[in-house]
């Protein structure tokens, strides 16, 4: 059931998976370390998945096959995610969707002003990314940071007031042009509208993600609300 990847790291497989390359589909899990202490979790591609913790694989293994479900849903399956939390004293958020976009060539449209603060959006990122900037647009912000294994995500906000005009397609397109490198977001799945507009700017799905945090202290915020159009 669980493979250990042979001198791959966590970044190596999301790099080959920003390219199309992806692990085998034969129902296996593989068990890498974590990046760094901040994320560990579950990435969930087409019939193989990735779990990323430093806890013993041997507990991986075993946790996994005492879930009474299929083997391919185990990793993401609640009761191996209660196991995990527990296991390791973090808690996780929500499954997301994982996209990915590759840069593109051109100047963002709309016009963005890079700024420093000031907006919710742009604390919450500091707070689970590194090297984070930020743009605004009328009516919206664009947020880019170093989160999972060092990968670049995106995400963004756009105003009551002007949603359902575009601007978060365009705001996540500009993100293409502003990256030099492939751009990563997390999306929830039950955000339809969301995922419409990181899909329109030609981001493309390559799996699902369920990610362990410490836990939230008093100083952390909660995850805002962050509709993308």
């Amino acid at each position: 059931m669980t493979a250990e990847a042979a001198g791959r790291t966590l970044r190596d497989i999301l790099d080959a998976a920003a390219r199309g390359v992806f692990p085998p589909a034969d129902g296996g899990t593989t068990v890498v370390p974590q990046h760094g202490p901040r994320d560990a979790g579950v990435m969930a591609f087409t019939a193989h998945s990735v779990v990323f913790t430093d806890e013993d694989p041997r507990w991986v293994r075993e946790t996994l096959r005492a879930q009474e479900c299929d083997a391919l849903a185990a990793p993401l399956h609640p009761g191996f995610l209660a196991a995990f939390m527990e296991r390791t004293g973090r808690t996780a958020e929500t499954v997301d969707a994982v996209l990915v976009g590759t840069p593109l060539p051109g100047e963002p449209s709309p016009a963005l002003d890079e700024v420093d603060g000031g907006h919710p959006r742009i604390a919450y990122a500091r707070e689970r990314r590194d090297d984070v900037r930020a743009w605004v647009a009328r009516g919206g912000v664009l947020v880019m940071g170093r989160g999972v294994a060092g990968r670049l995500e995106v995400s963004v906000e756009v105003d009551e007031g002007v949603r359902h005009r575009g601007l978060g397609r365009d705001l996540v397109r500009s993100a293409r042009q502003l990256a030099g490198e492939p751009l990563w977001a997390q999306v929830a799945p039950g955000n339809a509208r969301s995922l419409r507009a990181f899909q329109a700017a030609g981001y493309r799905q390559v799996g699902a993600e369920a990610l362990l945090r410490a836990r939230c202290g008093a100083g952390q915020r909660k995850m805002p609300v962050w509709p993308s159009e």
